[in-house]
């Protein structure tokens, strides 16, 4: 009886607590105390060990250092997130061994190397799952507009992945509501809260029936692979998916589909705004990518509903953003002076946007432009092609890379591809040059050569 009187009983005070797991670990270590002797009691865990004592012995005053590899560190830091209650057992079970055999984490073949290592990659998926599939729903509180996502994460990554958000989500206020707490989010601080239930978050929001109505128009039945997107996207988040409910639809009219975009030359458009004006309203109300759901407002074209040129930017900036309207900043200014000294009318152009919202990053009081990546600009080309079939330029000038891909669907280097016309599937003669802003950034010498190819490339679309 001797034997068990002597374990020990250490409280972690968090599912997810690395910190407090490790100085204790490291006591114990220091204090010559074997695993078998552990007994780790976790949150809410009140039957505990039977025979286990409440007080870890302290650690000697000349206590060697403890051993622990970076690998080992970085390894535990994620396992330690994993639902497995036995996962600090396992932890230190690993260090105690370190200490006689510091090598130990480059043996994969070791069986407690390879359950730590198979714990934290379970939870980077579930860390990626989370991310991938949170949708927010909008909801209108006394202060405006915030965001609401119900999620149930399947280990204990809530607090661990909510950097994540901040800094995805920056500049508008939202909450994450899970089972195991919720994290809020206000522009400025972010705070916890007690778990929640399914009912606490919205069913849905009127943006949800357009992004429906999107899902549907891109799924494209030619390139389904459903082990592959099952696997992807696992069933057990659909129920959070406003899509979800339209995939077993999709699937089973695949084939069908598949035939019909076959007949049609593999076009399938899916249903666009009728107008201008359905269209601003319906890119307002768009929250497909992150970019949309950042707080900011969307930017609409502006210009004749019948203009014979189309200027395509890449996205509205801190000026545009504010003021609802594209290119009045600085990359404006330059844009429109360079334009009059060709002859270029713009009053006459309709003007627009790869990306219809502003992607930043918050500095203090500033708005720091990003780029756009290139599935953010896929993601909101569907809205430009709807706009260019309601305008029906006859010629098209992309202002940078983001405005190029978004009219060809691929990558392009501006360099190479500038200065000459080239046809777009509508008819429309596409000219690609730098964007205006990219003069800003150029130093005297090199702004004085390049201003002059960029009023050559505006001349080239003036005389067309």
């Amino acid at each position: 009886m001797t034997g068990l009187l002597a374990r020990v009983r250490v409280s972690v005070a968090a599912h997810d607590d690395f910190d407090g797991w490790r100085d204790s670990a490291r006591q114990l270590i220091q204090a010559g105390v074997a695993p078998e002797r552990i007994a780790w009691a976790l949150p809410g865990d009140h039957a505990g060990d039977l025979f286990a004592g409440d007080a870890p012995p302290a650690a000697p005053a000349r206590a060697p250092a403890v051993r622990a590899s970076r690998d080992f560190l970085d390894l535990a830091g994620r396992a330690v997130l994993h639902a497995d209650p036995r996962r600090f057992d396992l932890l230190y079970r690993v260090l105690w061994r370190l200490q006689s055999a510091p090598r130990l984490m480059a043996d994969r073949a070791d069986p407690d190397v390879r359950a730590i290592d198979a714990l934290a990659r379970t939870v980077r998926r579930d860390m990626h799952k989370m991310r991938a599939f949170v949708r927010f729903r909008v909801v209108e509180d006394a202060q405006g507009e915030t965001y609401v996502a119900w999620f149930e994460p399947s280990h204990h990554i809530l607090r661990t992945n909510g950097a994540f958000f901040v800094r995805r989500f920056a500049g508008m206020r939202w909450s994450i509501l899970t089972p195991q707490g919720a994290l809020h989010w206000d522009g400025e601080t972010l705070r916890e809260g007690p778990p929640a239930n399914r009912a606490d978050a919205p069913a849905g929001d009127p943006a949800e029936a357009l992004w429906r109505t999107y899902y549907a128009s891109i799924f494209n039945p030619a390139r389904l692979k459903i082990d592959a997107m099952v696997k992807e996207m696992p069933r057990r988040y659909w129920k959070n998916l406003p899509e979800a409910d339209l995939i077993p639809a999709l699937i089973a009219s695949a084939q069908a589909r598949e035939a019909a975009m076959i007949a049609l030359g593999g076009e399938d458009s899916g249903r666009a705004p009728d107008s201008l004006p359905a269209l601003d309203a319906a890119v307002a109300a768009c929250r497909r990518c992150a970019i949309g759901c950042n707080g900011t407002r969307a930017v609409p074209g502006h210009g004749p509903a019948d203009a014979r040129l189309m200027v395509v930017g890449e996205q509205p900036g801190d000026h545009e953003e504010l003021a609802g309207r594209p290119f009045i900043g600085p990359a404006g200014q330059v844009l429109r002076d360079h334009a009059r000294s060709v002859g270029l009318d713009l009053d006459t152009a309709r003007i627009n946007n790869a990306v219809r919202h502003f992607k930043h990053l918050r500095q203090g009081k500033q708005r720091l432009h990003q780029t756009p990546t290139a599935r953010e600009i896929d993601t909101c080309r569907w809205w430009l092609d709807a706009e260019r079939q309601l305008v029906r330029p006859r010629v098209v000038l992309a202002l940078g890379a983001s405005a190029a891909r978004a009219l060809l669907g691929r990558t392009v280097s501006v360099q190479q591809e500038r200065g000459r016309f080239v046809p777009l599937d509508d008819g429309a003669q596409l000219l690609i040059t730098n964007h205006p802003a990219y003069l800003l950034r150029l130093g005297e010498a090199a702004r004085v050569e390049e201003a002059a190819r960029f009023a050559a490339d505006l001349a080239l679309v003036a005389q067309e």
